[in-house]
């Protein structure tokens, strides 16, 4: 059988037929179609059927498949339904799906929040855990930094050189061989005679000396051998030495030690300084952008400064000098160009500048004043100043540089013509006529007002002159004259502008300058019905400015246009009190007694004045003199009361508050008398005149508060008790009586009963928050912490910009919850003292001392009447501060005379304290201060 009958009984029948439809060659073995450029169509995925091997679809069927198909494109994703869309997807989104939307929001929010606090302490809390189980590098080695700082620099510089630990000759190395030379390498060495230098030909032409010749490479020269001639060997120690050459310059050697060359190190190094921070493609933008402008417009001159300047920046000094010398050539009208030339030329080159510049602009101010700086000499800045006066006589400020360097005499010559070429400086009149006599100074400030008319500056200068050579008369009429040459001039008067300069001859001790501006200028543009306040404010405005002088010129000038106004002798009384002194207070409260004597208030300020000073007689001579003016008065009454028991004259006392029962019988009398005999320990007189007070007065719950006090000292509980119920009787709105009244019961036990009557106290008298305060208060000491938090919940809705009770409810919050509930209190009451001593007393528990420090000021300073604050101060002083601290403290309370505060009445009006002083007292209030926690 032949070959060619085999191979046609093996052929396959399919061979040339084409394929069947659907058929994707090596599908059944896993295999997947795929599609190149050419083709058109997805690829084909393994279990994806060809769709002609299937007859058409049908249209509804392809129509359920579309519909249960989800569409995950970008375009078909909605906010509300996402992306396949919802049940109610096709009705439409009204006004009440949106409330719906916007209350399951508020829900999922509030639910957020609700634990918020607890869930982010539990994270904290896990990942300080697993922190403390697996640390991070970095921790694990802070000890290890720590101990860097130890570390000596010799100690730094023994440090190994790293190595690859994976290389194992690193890892282990060798000990190092030092073979000897063999001789023939030295016998050859020697032998060549190898230079390190390439001569001056072998540098110019590239090439290298051999026994045949220069070799250039690619060029032939005659004379030369064929390449096979050529001693190899030459050229191979040829190449060496220029590789020994450039490695030894530019690497270490072997031992260490950097071949260095002497005479480009100092230039290398300066080379490397980076004198610009910069990008350095935004140097060469702005490079080019300053050539365009310069080739654009060469006459411009800021486009050759800022070339300058940015080849300055960029450490190229000497282009910096090159580019402004061609602005120079280029812009020589302009004096900035040669400014900036002669900024950045050294030395001798700067003046050579300077002076090329003077022949171009021999008017230029700026430059004559830039070619005397560079001077070095004394001698010659003057020649320089006097060569550009000569060109430029006119400039007041090379006259003015001039004459500072002169001394007196030729300054006072200099002055003379320099007032003479510029007669409208007022600089130069006035500097000139301070260094005159006063004859002559007279003279050059009158040919001053003749050459400039409108200035005022002249004007005081001559008032002030005459103030320092005594010619006090004429002060005032200098004064009144210039204002009216002013106006004639047509100048407007300013007064805030005269004010201020009469405030500066203040300062220089120009008094009655001072106080002749004042008068004369206080009154314009100041209508009628706004003089008092506008004056009071400017008076205010002038201590402020520690202008007392000019304050007190206004007092006085505002007290002879309103003398019978008692408010502004009150002010100028307390002005006097702060910044006068004692003789001036005095003095000026005589004469606001003689026009105001009906104002009791400035008579006690008199005779509190002279007691202060030790002066006893001659303040009951002033509150005798009060009686005769207001001879019912029931102030001055009390205060002769207070002078006499103040110092030792009980009897007279007595006397003194029995006539006053005769004549002027008060309340305030009666209870002055009552607590006279109680402090002196005559209690059954004390009694009785409670009896008689509390028949004539039954509504002066202060008489009723007093004879409970004293039932209850003598340990009358049960009188005491009658006489709270009396009193509340007739005074149901005393909120002091209902306290009191519930301390009684509290102290017998009763607590059930003090409850009640404090909460009968709250139905009679709604939203006081003592009386919640109190309730809170009670529950605590009772131990009833739970009830206590819903009554400070309820107080708080009641009363919620009550200061007291924010500040209670701070300390009653577990320490880490405080200062949240600070912050609430500071929202709701910003400025109350008790919220303010509160966040006081919350950093001084967390030991932030400066904060507290800080925070304990600002109590102090809104409220300084609150002696509590002043207490807490105190003792937080003594704690942690400095003598120095705690003597600031003390005298600011005694400056300030606190009345108020919880702990400073219950110490302050003990009987047993009554003759105590503040300076006293604050030390008492402090001790009894507990320390926050």
């Amino acid at each position: 059988m032949s070959v060619q009958s085999l191979v046609s009984r093996k052929k396959k029948s399919f061979i040339g037929l084409p394929a069947p439809l659907g058929y994707v060659p090596g599908l059944g073995r896993g295999a997947t179609g795929f599609t190149t450029r050419s083709d058109i169509g997805p690829a084909r995925d393994a279990d994806d059927i060809s769709d002609d091997r299937h007859g058409p679809p049908n249209k509804k069927a392809k129509e359920e498949e579309k519909d249960e198909e989800e569409d995950l494109n970008d375009a078909n994703y909605d906010e509300f339904t996402g992306y396949g869309g919802s049940l109610c997807s096709k009705d439409p989104y009204d006004k009440d799906d949106e409330e719906a939307d916007a209350v399951y929001e508020a829900l999922d929010k509030r639910m957020d929040e609700k634990r918020k606090e607890r869930r982010e302490k539990k994270l904290q809390e896990q990942i300080e855990k697993y922190r403390q189980e697996r640390p991070k590098i970095q921790q694990q080695f802070s000890d290890l930094k720590r101990d860097l700082a130890e570390v000596s620099m010799d100690e730094w510089m023994n440090i190994p050189e790293v190595g690859d630990a994976r290389n194992k000759k690193q890892r282990n190395p060798r000990a190092e061989k030092y073979t000897p030379v063999p001789d023939s390498v030295l016998t050859r060495a020697a032998g060549s005679g190898t230079s390190n230098v390439l001569s001056e030909r072998e540098q110019k032409f590239g090439g290298l000396n051999t026994p045949y010749g220069t070799i250039t490479p690619g060029v032939s020269t005659p004379g030369t051998g064929t390449p096979g001639d050529i001693d190899m060997k030459k050229i191979g120690q040829a190449r060496n030495t220029l590789m020994d050459i450039k490695l030894t310059q530019v690497s270490d050697s072997v031992s260490g030690q950097t071949v260095v060359d002497p005479k480009g190190y100092l230039t290398d190094l300066q080379s490397m300084l980076p004198s610009h921070g910069g990008d350095i493609n935004d140097v060469k933008k702005a490079r080019l952008l300053l050539k365009s402008v310069r080739e654009t417009n060469p006459k411009h001159p800021p486009a050759w400064i800022a070339s300058a300047r940015l080849e300055e920046v960029t450490g190229k000094i000497q282009a910096a000098r090159n580019l402004i010398m061609k602005g120079c050539e280029e812009c020589p009208k302009s004096e900035d160009v040669w400014l900036e030339a002669a900024r950045l030329m050294p030395g001798d080159q700067a003046k050579a500048v300077v002076a090329q510049a003077v022949r171009q602009l021999p008017q230029s101010v700026r430059i004559w004043s830039k070619a005397a700086e560079i001077e070095t000499e004394l001698k010659a800045k003057k020649r320089v100043y006097r060569k550009a006066l000569e060109n430029i006589p006119n400039s007041v400020k090379l006259w003015k540089l001039s004459v500072e360097l002169e001394d007196e005499e030729d300054a006072r010559i200099m002055l003379s013509r320099a007032v003479e070429c510029c007669p409208t400086s007022v600089e130069l009149w006035l500097a000139l006529a301070r260094l005159e006599n006063y004859g002559n100074a007279r003279k050059v400030l009158n040919k001053a007002r003749e050459n400039i008319p409108t200035d005022r500056l002249i004007w005081i200068s001559a008032a002030k002159l005459e103030e320092a050579n005594n010619n006090i008369a004429m002060v005032e009429k200098i004064v009144e004259r210039a204002l009216n040459s002013l106006r004639a001039n047509m100048v407007e008067i300013n007064k805030e502008q005269w004010l201020k300069d009469a405030e500066d001859c203040e300062k220089a001790g120009s008094i009655f300058t001072c106080q002749a501006i004042v008068r004369s200028v206080i009154g314009i543009g100041v209508e009628e019905e706004d003089k008092k306040h506008t004056w009071m404010e400017d008076a205010e405005s002038c201590a402020t400015h520690a202008a007392y002088e000019c304050a007190r010129a206004i007092y006085a000038y505002a007290l002879s246009v309103f003398p019978s106004k008692k408010s502004i002798w009150l002010r100028a009384a307390y002005f006097e009190k702060n910044y006068g002194s004692r003789e001036s207070l005095e003095a000026l409260l005589q004469r606001a007694v003689a026009h105001c004597p009906k104002a009791e208030v400035l008579w006690l300020m008199g005779a509190k004045s002279k007691w202060l000073a030790g002066d006893v007689p001659a303040a009951r001579s002033i509150l005798a003199l009060a009686f005769q003016a207001n001879p019912n008065s029931e102030e001055i009454w009390l205060a002769a009361v207070k002078l006499e028991s103040e110092n030792n004259e009980f009897e007279r006392a007595r006397r003194l508050l029995q006539k006053a029962r005769a004549s002027a019988p008060t309340a305030r009398v009666f209870m002055k008398s009552v607590k006279l005999e109680w402090c002196l320990g005559e209690i059954s007189n004390a009694k009785k005149l409670l009896e008689d007070a509390t028949k004539h007065y039954p509504d002066f719950a202060k008489l009723w508060m007093m004879r409970g006090q004293i039932e209850e000292q003598g340990g009358h509980i049960s009188d005491a008790r009658d006489a709270y119920n009396q009193g509340l009787k007739k005074c149901p709105h005393a909120i002091p009586l209902w306290l009191l009244l519930s301390r009684v019961e509290e102290k017998t036990g009763q607590l059930i009963k003090a409850r009640s009557i404090l909460e009968k106290a709250r139905l009679k008298n709604p939203q006081t928050a003592l009386l919640w305060l109190e309730a809170v208060r009670l529950e605590n000491r009772g131990g009833m912490r739970n009830i206590a938090q819903n009554l400070m919940a309820k107080a708080l809705q009641e009363c919620p910009s009550s200061g007291v009770l924010w500040a209670e409810a701070i300390f009653m919050e577990p320490r880490p919850q405080r200062k949240s509930k600070s912050v609430d209190g500071l929202r709701r009451c910003e400025h109350d003292p008790y919220v303010l001593l509160a966040a006081s007393k919350m950093f001084w528990s967390e030991r932030k001392i400066a904060k507290a420090r800080e925070w304990f000021n600002r109590t102090v300073k809104i409220d300084p009447d609150l002696g509590d604050a002043w207490a807490y101060f105190y003792k937080f002083e003594i704690m942690h501060g400095d003598e120095d601290t705690q003597a600031s403290v003390h005298k600011r309370c005694n400056a300030a005379e606190p009345r108020h505060g919880e702990q400073w009445c219950l110490i302050s009006k003990d009987i047993t304290n009554w003759r105590l002083k503040t300076e006293e007292l604050l030390p008492l209030v402090a001790e009894s201060m507990s320390i926050p926690t």
